[in-house]
């Protein structure tokens, strides 16, 4: 069996299932700008840099271009949740098991989240920052998912080529992120969510094979 020379995987919704604690803190910022976020337009903002997915809700609530406080509203998202991770964050199902397995086949894991540095300190506490040889967060790059750079980061970090290495994705801008990087592709989550992308479903019972190239 030849296994992968790194993997390389997304933190929200494909580690942790944080993704519902940022639904109570993007619902709670949307409905302070006097709008109530449906789920269409809340799927839509999964995976983007905070940016992107502010600009969307601002969208969304039709908060005009002039009263946009995009550096006070960042803060205000990201102090919440910090608060909801510090309280707990589950994992996702078979999540931690799949980490264990790939550890003790002496394969080397990276994450490489949008989120920013200061809210995954505080994820990794849950993740164990042991169990990766880096991060790769989405304030310290040049250009976040969907371009190439976060895995390009993360593969260089881990010191080999993007195309060496498979990534584990939960949403389309993050697994178009890794696609254009050059890296095998596994997704998980209830639908495909990329052409491409291999669609695992979810990561309970996976075994070295799943990840054999």
């Amino acid at each position: 069996m030849s296994l992968p020379s790194a993997v390389l995987f997304d933190m929200d919704g494909t580690l942790l299932d944080s993704e519902k604690l940022w639904d109570i803190a993007v619902a709670e910022f949307t409905r302070s700008l006097g709008a109530e976020i449906t789920a269409q337009a809340r799927e839509e903002t999964l995976g983007n840099a905070v940016d992107d997915s502010l600009r969307k809700i601002f969208d969304f609530a039709g908060v005009p271009e002039a009263e946009r406080d995009y550096e006070e509203a960042e803060k205000w998202l990201s102090g919440r949740v910090i608060e909801l991770f510090d309280a707990g964050i589950p994992w996702q199902p078979g999540a931690r098991e799949t980490l264990d397995l790939l550890a003790e086949a002496g394969v080397p894991l990276v994450l490489v989240t949008n989120t920013v540095r200061e809210i995954t300190e505080h994820a990794l506490g849950t993740l164990g920052r042991e169990r990766f040889v880096a991060t790769v967060c989405g304030d310290e790059i040049p250009n976040p998912k969907p371009a190439a750079d976060p895995y390009l980061r993360g593969a260089e970090l881990a010191g080999f080529p993007a195309s060496e290495c498979i990534a584990v994705e939960d949403s389309p801008t993050g697994a178009r992120s890794a696609l254009a990087a050059g890296c095998t592709v596994l997704t998980v989550g209830e639908h495909p969510v990329a052409d491409g992308a291999q669609h695992l479903g979810g990561l309970t019972g996976v075994g070295l094979e799943t990840f054999s190239r």
